[in-house]
């Protein structure tokens, strides 16, 4: 189980990775999104890691500045990563 939640982690910090390419976001929204890439990426604790990324996720989607098709990129990650840190909690007892 806990590969296969590595495994999600991983595709979801590759599709961060193409907000992180995409010249049409602002800098200061791909700069956020690459830390929480890197945050999932790191080698801290899983929940801690997971949570420490969807509230930077989750502080950025109210930008103004940020393009609509990003907006809802995000909002699918945080759903994403919320879902990863839920099915952890209900292996763990």
């Amino acid at each position: 189980m806990l590969a296969e939640t590595q495994e999600q982690a991983s595709h979801i910090a590759e599709l961060m990775e193409n907000i992180v390419a995409d010249n049409s976001v602002p800098r200061n929204i791909r700069k956020i999104v690459e830390e929480a890439k890197n945050k999932i990426l790191s080698q801290e604790e899983f929940d801690t890691k997971i949570t420490s990324a969807i509230y930077l996720l989750d502080d950025i989607s109210n930008d103004i500045n940020m393009p609509s098709h990003t907006r809802t990129e995000l909002w699918t990650l945080i759903s994403k990563l919320e879902a990863i840190r839920g099915n952890k909690k209900e292996v763990v007892p």
